[in-house]
């Protein structure tokens, strides 16, 4: 080993200088100074020890935006794996609570949170949880998720770009080396469609406190009348139990509730804005109603003698779209999914109606307005037509949810820090940020999806905008945790 001094400059061969770092590294005296503090006040030496070390050095609740790498590629076939999990042939997807499918989908997205380093549990009626403890675990918690059951013949991403998204943007922050002060949970919700039970968010909606709910869960049947409690009990749930207050969450549990999700309209596709930050979910009221009139055969009875059961829930449908454009407000909407005429044959008079009803707006005053104004077009048409209104029935009628404006400033910053387009906006369709918005503080990030296109084989979410998302949510987690 050799060495010369030329002009005060030493030489050194790189075994001698190898040993020579090791010798200060080891013998600097760190006992007496915290290595975040020294990094602070000399950041010459934390170059040298990563340069010496061939790693980045991170603060516990910092880092770089530019540091989030997506693993895309990944994350599109995990998605193409769910979907096969279906009832019905692709491109379609069909995975309804507690079937065989839904049971395997479950199991797939548990191994991919164990796999991403998170400890998984599951509560009476299969609300899965994947959870990554900060350097505070007993602190409240920062989580996210979304849903993974898909209602007949839908599409692949409603829903699931929400978890599968999460547990990548889980990965991320992993391979950026953050340290979460707060916990971070994974959360997939049980029944987000109301496919089998008419439930929707069903998960959600026990998870926030529904007493009435764990109650009509107890005697609650589908259209071929298995009760929910076997459903659940044959899936692997609510074994030893009929009480489901034991999926209520408690006030604190978490501090923040983030939710990725398609956005399910043609907006940001329109506009070319890669976020839309969710300032405001719009909220449902469902009615049932059915009218009774007299039926007959189709060419022998004259038309002024007619009740005809099924011009009534026609003459309603029309109603309800009337109702909805009075109030004034592109937020307000309404919807006839589905009406039922009996005895459904073609030469004979409907003697019976059956119509669902589906009226939403931001504004729980004027949705509720509307309602009242369906239901007195419902008692005025019975007399002009001579039929009964037999039933009149508010299946639910839940409050909007506003975001909390704490995590509109977090997605925000995230998005400016990334530098992607972003626009606020309300959503149209309900989520379960609508129920953990009863309990914590809630936000939402929209991706665009092909021609706003959902709950049919069509739907669609490019590589890059899922990949967006999955930044914006990851950086929205690491502020939120870091807090």
């Amino acid at each position: 080993m050799k060495f010369r001094v030329v002009d005060d400059l030493t030489t050194i061969s790189s075994t001698m200088l190898h040993s020579l770092l090791l010798l200060l590294f080891f013998s600097f005296p760190f006992s007496s100074i915290s290595s975040q503090q020294y990094h602070a006040h000399d950041p010459s030496i934390t170059a040298t020890m990563e340069a010496f070390s061939g790693y980045s050095i991170h603060e516990p609740h910092s880092f770089q935006p530019t540091s989030l790498s997506v693993d895309a590629h990944t994350l599109q076939n995990q998605i193409d794996e769910l979907s096969s999990f279906s009832d019905s042939p692709a491109p379609s997807v069909t995975r309804v609570l507690y079937t065989e499918k839904d049971v395997l989908a479950r199991r797939y997205v548990k191994n991919l949170m164990e796999l991403a380093g998170l400890s998984v549990r599951e509560d009476a009626v299969g609300n899965i949880f994947g959870r990554w403890d900060g350097l505070e675990p007993e602190l409240a918690a920062v989580a996210t998720g979304s849903h993974i059951d898909a209602i007949p013949y839908s599409g692949k991403y409603d829903g699931v770009v929400g978890v599968l998204g999460a547990i990548e943007a889980i990965r991320v922050l992993k391979r950026s080396g953050f340290k979460p002060r707060r916990p971070l949970e994974v959360i997939s919700f049980t029944s987000e469609e109301p496919t089998r039970f008419e439930i929707g968010c069903l998960g959600s909606r026990l998870l926030s406190g529904s007493e009435n709910l764990a109650n009509a869960l107890k005697t609650t049947t589908d259209s071929q009348n298995v009760s929910f409690l076997d459903a659940a009990r044959s899936a692997g749930y609510a074994k030893n139990e009929n009480d489901f207050s034991s999926v209520f969450l408690k006030n604190g549990t978490y501090s923040a509730f983030i939710e990725l999700h398609i956005e399910q309209g043609p907006i940001l596709e329109d506009e070319g804005i890669s976020i839309g930050i969710v300032t405001a979910i719009a909220a449902p009221a469902s009615l049932k109603v059915e009218f009774e009139g007299n039926g007959g055969h189709a060419g022998a009875v004259l038309m002024p003698n007619r009740n005809d059961a099924g011009l009534a829930a026609s003459e309603l449908a029309l109603a309800v779209e009337r109702h909805v454009l009075e109030s004034g407000s592109i937020d307000t909407v309404g919807t006839v999914g589905i009406l039922e005429l009996h005895p459904g044959a073609i030469n004979s008079i409907p003697s019976k109606s059956h119509i669902e009803i589906d009226t939403r707006d931001i504004d729980e005053a004027r949705r509720n307005k509307v309602v009242e104004k369906i239901h007195q077009s419902a008692i005025q048409i019975t007399k002009t037509r001579g039929v009964k209104l037999s039933e009149f029935h508010v299946i639910n009628q839940d409050p909007p949810a506003l975001s909390d404006e704490a995590v509109i400033k977090a997605v925000e910053t995230a998005t400016r820090e990334l530098n992607l387009s972003s626009k606020f906006m309300i959503s149209r369709a309900y989520h379960d940020s609508l129920f953990m918005a009863r309990l914590f503080p809630m936000g939402m990030i929209f991706i665009p999806c092909y021609k706003g296109y959902s709950h049919k084989p069509e739907e669609f979410a490019t590589i890059q905008d899922m990949s967006n998302g999955v930044k914006v949510l990851a950086l929205t987690l690491a502020k939120l945790s870091s807090q």
